[in-house]
């Protein structure tokens, strides 16, 4: 079955409905898709915003990371300057280790089931410096193997966010300005820790100053990374960690190692001492360097955290001004779409019905014409359809109107040309009918004063034809529409009706007579009733 076929026999009303239905769903799966897009960027976004503040704690945790690493350095340079079997105070160091425990902790709680994996396992990394803070309180260590762990959680640490592949964070370059900000800051806490301890003057301070300039290249890329996809004020902000107070006299002493790098280590265990102190001397610049950096650092994560808020708000403003719109707009579409429905429907169903009442009408005077001999009443009257629009649908109205005004002329005419042909049979009947009673009233007296039966006997064919041409012309008028009813008699019996019957036809002989009973019959239809028999009989 073609499609064509089976849409032909629906109706017009459901052919309106799949016509208007169709792209109305389309649009409508559409906008569901635009909107769950909007909505899932609204959530991805607002997912970003609570990753980048949680990561304000991984920044305090890697901070506190690169403090234990300097108090671990400060340690080992004490062994070093002391050389005579004590032991130097650890108070300090073991304070700064139960700082950093208790901030892996508030890490653990701040992201919760929200934890990464690779974060996670940053954090056991963390826990696992146990061994080597151990080996650090118990005898001296060289800076270069105390340095590589550190880093390495501290690194561990950002790695395990994995900002640079956070689809939730790459929409908006979230996830480049978090990790290069917070490689930033990273990369100057370790900067500072390698010229505090290459300040010292111990036996690796030479390497310490290497690490020193590594480290500040690789704060100086990422500060460079930064600034593509950060604002100038943000920019100039991270920029802000070099010019503070502490930060000048940390980057003189940087100044000053840079004269004679080979001139770093110190030669005796006294000439270490006195390093030793004037490092100590400039020590206080750097925890106060690391609180500003680390103000510095919250304050531009705080701002990338209000960027993806306002990403998130962005796009769920967007979504529910694409809902409210698409709603109006299918409301007032719907609207539009029942106007110009009930625009089409109702003329073609006002057509259909006015149609119908002409062919009812039609039929009704047809069968009339056929098998009714009741008065005609006048044509048929046929209300005009109103014409409400002036496109194709109104045409066929007015189209319409002209037929069934012509249908109407053509039933008028017919009305009249039956009653002129009821008249004319009438007029007909009724003069034979005159004329016929006169003449049997002439022949009733002629055979009165007539003896001679051969001449009565003509005479009485003579009445018996003029009966019968009286029985035509009653026939006549009859079909003309016409009784007449004699109401002063009363009821006669059946055989008698039917004896007048046989009185009307010419072969009257040949018609035997025979009653096993006798009905009466009403006088207003014995004159009918006597018709019929007659021309049965006939």
């Amino acid at each position: 079955m073609s499609i064509r076929g089976f849409a032909d026999r629906w109706p017009f009303r459901r052919k309106l409905n799949l016509l208007v239905g169709v792209p109305l769903a389309v649009v409508a799966v559409l906008l569901a898709y635009l909107i769950s897009d909007e909505v899932g960027q609204s959530t991805d976004a607002s997912d970003a915003a609570q990753l980048v503040r949680d990561s304000g704690q991984v920044a305090e945790l890697v901070n506190l990371v690169e403090a234990e690493h300097q108090q671990a350095i400060l340690l080992s340079v004490r062994f070093e300057a002391t050389n005579d079997g004590g032991t130097p105070s650890q108070s300090a160091y073991r304070k700064s280790q139960q700082a950093v425990d208790k901030q892996v902790e508030k890490v653990r709680d701040t992201f919760g089931d929200r934890l990464p994996a690779g974060e996670a396992q940053a954090l056991r990394e963390i826990n696992g410096l146990e061994t080597l803070r151990n080996t650090v309180e118990q005898s001296y260590l060289p800076a270069d193997n105390i340095d590589p762990a550190y880093t390495s959680a501290s690194d561990g640490l950002i790695d395990g966010l994995d900002l640079e592949h956070n689809a939730n964070l790459a929409t908006t370059f979230t996830g480049n300005l978090l990790d290069s900000v917070l490689r930033a800051d990273a990369a100057h806490s370790s900067f500072e820790t390698s010229v505090f301890s290459a300040t010292t003057g111990d036996s690796n301070a030479l390497i310490e100053f290497t690490n020193a300039v590594g480290s500040y290249d690789l704060y100086t890329y990422q500060a460079s990374r930064f600034a593509r996809f950060a604002t100038e004020e943000q920019a100039d902000e991270l920029s802000g960690i070099e010019h503070t107070i502490p930060q000048r006299e940390i980057a003189e002493a940087y100044a000053e190692l840079q004269i004679d790098p080979s001139g770093l280590q110190a030669e005796s265990p006294g000439a270490v001492r006195k390093a030793f102190a004037d490092a100590m001397s400039d020590y206080p610049n750097y925890p106060q360097q690391a609180e500003a950096r680390l103000k510095i650092t919250n304050s531009l994560i705080g701002q990338i955290a209000t960027r993806a808020d306002d990403a998130s708000s962005s796009a769920s403003w967007r979504a529910g001004l694409l809902l409210n719109l698409s709603l109006i707009g299918f409301v007032l579409w719907l609207f539009f779409v029942v106007i110009v429905r009930r625009s089409v429907v109702r003329p073609v169903q006002a057509l259909t019905g006015a149609a119908k009442q002409v062919a009812e009408v039609a039929g009704r005077e047809l069968a009339r014409v056929a098998d009714d001999d009741a008065e005609d009443d006048g044509p048929p009257m046929l209300r005009d359809m109103p014409v409400t629009a002036k496109d194709e649908i109104g045409d066929l109205a007015e189209a319409f109107n002209h037929v069934q005004t012509t249908a109407a002329a053509l039933l008028a005419r017919q009305v009249v040309s039956r009653r002129n042909v009821a008249e004319m049979f009438g007029n007909v009947g009724r003069r034979v009918s005159n004329l016929t009673t006169r003449q049997l009233a002439l022949i009733d007296a002629v055979e009165r004063g007539e003896t001679d039966p051969a001449l009565l006997e003509r005479l009485y064919s003579i009445d018996h034809i003029a009966v019968r041409l009286r029985r035509n012309a009653d026939s006549l008028m009859l079909l003309a529409g016409i009784r007449e009813t004699v109401l002063d008699g009363g009821p006669t019996e059946l055989t008698n009706v039917v004896r007048a019957a046989l009185g009307q036809i010419e072969g009257f002989q040949r018609v035997g007579l025979r009653a096993d009973t006798e009905i009466m019959v009403e006088p207003d239809i014995i004159g009918d009733l006597t018709l019929m028999v007659a021309e049965l009989l006939e």
